[in-house]
């Protein structure tokens, strides 16, 4: 079992930047291709980006591509999505979790992402 818990969440400006961060207990992280989902108000969550183990393949949604980019840091059990250009309809809860296969589980509290137009 994996436990995740994110953080780096806020309030920025449009234009703005952000990094979020998905610390990972347990020694079987790097097992683990892991994947950022958010969830809007009044929305269904929608995926975000994914990153395999070893971090040399990634794939965006369409709505942050160019703009967010994920990565992670094996030695420290971290996941990171660095979100730039933001825009209002970025706002959101930000969740990371684990994939196997085409199964996401292990889902973190969230973080709350808020963008000023």
């Amino acid at each position: 079992q994996v436990r995740l818990v994110e953080s780096g969440g806020g309030l920025v400006q449009a234009g703005g930047s952000l990094r979020l961060s998905c610390a990972a207990s347990g020694r079987t992280f790097s097992n683990f291709d892991m994947g950022w989902f958010r969830r809007a108000p009044g929305k269904e969550r929608e995926f975000v980006a994914t990153i395999t183990t070893s971090g040399r393949t990634t794939a965006y949604a369409d709505s942050v591509k160019g703009r967010f980019t994920i990565s992670r840091d094996n030695a420290k059990n971290t996941v990171h999505l660095q979100m730039n250009s933001l825009k209002a309809e970025d706002t959101a809860v930000y969740y990371c979790a684990t994939r196997l296969g085409e199964e996401y589980g292990n889902w973190g509290q969230g973080t709350q992402v808020t963008v000023s137009s």
